[in-house]
């Protein structure tokens, strides 16, 4: 009998931000791994089985496996010699290599396997069952007992199963079994028996089934024993794949009749309170999940129903691991139907009360951040079939058997096992960006990382290439699920830039690395448009100015709805709708974005986007629907284009309810559009460029949980169906609100477009030096730092900047000078550095300290100080003086009056972000 060892931590899971300023944020010390989780994904080496293994037990470190091979050989990349082992091997449960123990389970026709091993409780008998006639050349009857410390089978224990034995649980005294036989010893034992565990003899516990017995677990209090498989009769009483009866006798004690007819129980575990079922089925309305039941009074606690033949079931502190091939977990609110996920945990119970009833049944506790890969691998394609829990030298290992080939993405057939130390994978490296609407503030964003066996991972953003992080941010993710993680930078001063760049750490101190620099510039007025989105509520706003693929950044307050790009959409279209923002094109026949975070919506809701086509396809522009990256089949909340280029706003509450634009009201001309859609109170309203299109009252819509998408999605069912699913176009500042927009706050939106807004010019040296007292004829132009220093041996250095024409309409309304401090021991400075203009001529081929040039004597601008460590920094300019010599070629020099020397990257250096460049903000007049 498999049982738990017992509960540990409570589950957390939840996301933790840091405070608004800058300041590192002390983390409490972490175990390995992310509790309630006892193991880690990472995979160890293990001798493997050139088949499969049905069955797996374990006894004082030892590892048995048993399943339909012929030999082991080492793991992938090791040497050494196959061996011969059939349909049975002994592992090391701490090195994974096969121990002297050797037994060949044989028949002398058909094809012999081994489908369930059992330890005895004292740790001295291995119980096998299968399809097979003998153990190493003694004569056994599908059923037989193996002495551990001698490794011989008990050719005394010898009863007569006529046909295959699939499950095995034993006590002190008896040993249960299932499977597909009808008689044992000549008696009637219609696919449940029990013998003497010693002797063998059969004893008189009777529960005959009608169809094959698959799984046979006893409760803890040895008074009862749990049945599951094929049957729908019980000792003539109706229950369909499970069933309690007593333990002595056979009788039935508990039926069930929720269980789907097309689906049977795989597997029976138990732990000190309760006890788990993994089923599996075929056909429609099939049930392929777990059950959790209460052991008080058998009844059920939770009921998880993701579709994908569960095969096994293991309760271990407080955690049920299992494995299956579940692909869809949408009743359970979270993955939709897609790809296989093999090895699965989540807790036993509830934390805290347990969600109400849907269906009438109360859904699953939610998957723990644990997730080694496998594939279908051979046979019926199942991936893994079976899981056992060993300990060696303190250490604790979870063994997985099946038909796989691959584990973790890397070749290895049957067998597989995960310690519970040495956790050594990193975290996924994070994708950030950051953007800033209004002075003062920035906002820095990161699609979370993935780690296999972590699922709180701790987030440090680095600010101007700093290696001292600004803030610490904890946050929670799992493979299906990466939900956007933010922080707000409240020290950033208007017209400066800024980077970062952002790591994650698991709990074992594994670190990711950096993730790519992304830079932006603070305003120096609020951004109308932006800003006016976030006031007004957004809770989803994709902006596009992404600059990597696959995430599409949420820039609402504080949605951290995220987007994923699906099929590599076109980054950073210009010009967007919006001035100072980009777009994101879609070819319109399998490019879209959808949410990263399955969501419920009510019957108040608003979808917003701008959007340019001349597509005579028509597509979706937004909407909501329940998949992902497959066709959603429930999806309503929608905006789409017809072939004509006509906009209809729809949703479902029943049948299609939908508002379109007039017969003649087209918009697939290639101009920006706006276009809005309403439900609430007062049913549903559509807008486009600021002006409503019509309304209709229906004031609710279909009620499922789902993913919103931006580009295309299913669109079968629906009134003047276009061509196509997906928009061939471009879309820009889309955005969902929880309530209805107003059409005073639509208009205000559509008109904000047009607002002026800020400019922002980079400009790089064209050349640089500097010069050095201490070497006065020598000319640095080709060098990769410039050095300042006032006094002792001066440093002064110089930069030559071609600065841009203020744009039409615009004035000169910020100026910075922006530099990085170099890598080498004391580049910071404790003095004040002026910038001042350079009023004479300089070249960096030839000017020397002999050959400098004359400085203005008044300041452009100061930084009193600068710290230690490699780091970009930025100084502000007098905008009148630098007003005043835009569209010219303009020098500026560095000086100092202290004996403390700062040295920066010069335009020379490959450092990131190293060249020193002006930052320039315009804004309108």
């Amino acid at each position: 009998m498999r049982r738990s060892r017992g509960l540990t931590a409570a589950l957390v899971l939840s996301l933790a931000g840091a405070g608004t300023g800058i300041g590192l944020v002390l983390m409490p010390q972490a175990s390995a791994i992310t509790a309630p989780v006892a193991f880690t994904a990472d995979e160890l080496p293990t001798w493997q089985p050139d088949g499969i293994v049905w069955a797996m037990a374990q006894a004082n470190g030892t590892v048995f496996a048993g399943g339909t091979f012929s030999a082991v050989r080492p793991p992938e990349g090791v040497a050494g010699a196959e061996r011969e082992a059939v349909n049975f091997v002994a592992l090391d449960a701490a090195t994974g290599n096969p121990t002297s123990c050797k037994l060949a389970f044989t028949i002398g026709d058909g094809t012999a396997t081994v489908r369930t091993l059992v330890v005895s409780k004292d740790q001295k008998t291995l119980y096998a069952g299968g399809y097979f006639g003998a153990v190493n050349g003694t004569p056994v009857s599908s059923l037989a007992a193996i002495d551990i410390a001698s490794c011989t089978p008990k050719a005394a224990f010898h009863p007569g199963f006529p046909a295959t034995v699939r499950g095995l649980a034993v006590t002190d005294d008896t040993l249960y079994a299932a499977g597909d036989f009808t008689t044992v010893e000549g008696q009637t034992r219609e696919r449940f028996a029990a013998v003497d565990a010693s002797s063998g003899a059969l004893k008189p516990f009777v529960a005959n089934v009608d169809e094959p017995g698959r799984a046979v677990e006893v409760t803890p209090d040895g008074k009862n024993v749990l049945l599951g498989g094929d049957f729908f009769t019980v000792n003539n009483a109706n229950s369909h794949a499970l069933a309690v009866v007593d333990a002595a006798s056979g009788a039935v004690k508990k039926t069930y009749t929720n269980i789907p007819s097309n689906s049977v129980v795989k597997d029976i575990s138990t732990d000190d309170t309760g006890f788990y079922t993994g089923h599996e089925g075929s056909g429609g309305g099939v049930f392929d999940g777990r059950i959790g039941l209460r052991l008080s009074d058998f009844t059920e606690k939770w009921r998880d129903r993701c579709l994908g033949a569960t095969q096994f079931v293991l309760p271990y502190e407080g955690v049920l691991y299992s494995s299956s091939h579940a692909h869809d977990c949408s009743t359970e609110l979270e993955f939709p139907d897609g790809k296989r996920n093999f090895l699965l945990a989540q807790p036993t119970n509830h934390e805290g009360a347990a969600p109400a009833p849907v269906d009438g049944f109360v859904r699953g506790p939610a998957k723990l951040g644990w997730h080694p890969t496998a594939n279908d691998g051979l046979g019926e394609g199942i991936g893994p079939r079976v899981m056992a829990v060993a300990e060696k030298n303190d250490v604790k290992y979870m063994w997985v058997g099946g038909e796989f080939t691959l584990i973790n993405g890397k070749a290895q057939q049957g067998l597989t096992r995960f310690a519970s130390t040495g956790d050594v994978g990193a975290p996924t490296t994070p994708v950030a960006s950051a953007s800033s609407v209004k002075p003062g503030e920035v906002q820095v964003r990161w699609r979370t990382s993935y780690d296999a066996d972590d699922s709180k991972l701790t987030y440090r953003i680095y600010r101007n290439g700093s290696a001292t992080p600004a803030a610490t941010v904890t946050a929670s993710s799992l493979e299906w699920e990466r939900p956007q993680a933010s922080w707000n930078d409240t020290t950033v001063k208007a017209g400066q830039s800024y980077t970062y760049r952002v790591t994650a750490t698991d709990a074992a101190g594994n670190t990711s690395a950096l993730s790519a620099s992304t830079s932006v510039t603070v305003p120096t007025s609020v951004q109308s448009y932006p800003n006016q989105v976030r006031t007004d509520g957004a809770e989803l706003y994709w902006r596009y100015d992404d600059a990597v693929t696959p995430y599409t950044a949420d820039s609402s307050v504080s949605g951290n709805r995220s987007g994923v790009q699906i099929n590599a959409p076109a980054l950073k279209q210009s010009p967007g709708a919006v001035p100072g923002s980009t777009a994101m094109g879609f070819n319109g026949t399998s490019q879209k974005v959808h949410s990263d975070r399955r969501q419920s919506v009510g019957n108040t809701f608003t979808i917003e986007t701008w959007f340019k086509t001349n597509t005579t396809r028509g597509g979706k522009l937004i909407g909501f629907g329940n998949n992902t990256t497959r066709s959603s089949g429930s999806n309503d909340r929608h905006i789409y284009m017809t072939n004509t280029g006509r906009l209809v706003f729809g949703v479902y509450n029943g049948s299609t309810r939908t508002v379109s634009t007039g017969l003649f009201e087209t918009y697939n001309d290639n101009k920006w559009h706006h276009v809005v859609g309403t439900q609430g109170p007062g049913g549903i309203t559509l807008y486009v460029d600021g002006q409503s299109k019509g309304s209709l009252n229906a004031t609710s819509n279909s009620a499922y949980a789902g993913y919103w998408h931006a580009g295309g999605d299913n669109l079968s069912g629906w009134p003047t169906r276009p061509t196509s699913n997906f928009f061939a176009g471009q879309l820009d500042e889309t955005a969902v609100y929880p309530t209805t927009l107003t059409q005073a706050q639509v208009k205000n939106h559509f008109d904000l477009a047009k607002a002026p807004t800020d400019t922002v010019s980079t400009v790089k040296t064209t050349e640089d030096t500097y010069v050095n007292q201490g070497a006065p004829s020598t000319a640095y132009g080709t060098a990769t730092s410039l050095a300042v220093r006032g006094s002792g041996s001066l440093y002064q250095a110089y930069m030559r900047f071609d600065l841009p024409a203020a744009p039409a309409g615009q004035v000169l309304k910020s100026a910075s000078l922006q530099f990085k401090t170099s890598t080498q021991a004391s580049a910071g400075t404790a003095d004040t550095v002026s910038v001042v203009p350079v009023t004479g001529n300089w070249s960096g081929a030839s000017t020397s300290f002999n050959t400098k040039p004359a400085l203005g004597t008044t300041p452009l601008g100061t930084i009193a100080g600068v710290p230690e460590g490699s780091a970009v920094h930025n100084v502000g300019l007098d905008t009148a003086a630098v007003t005043a010599v835009l569209g010219s070629s303009y020098s500026l020099g560095l000086t100092s009056s202290g004996t403390d020397p700062l040295w920066i990257w010069s335009s020379e250096s490959t450092a990131a972000e190293g060249t020193p460049q002006l930052v320039l903000t315009f804004g309108a007049k």
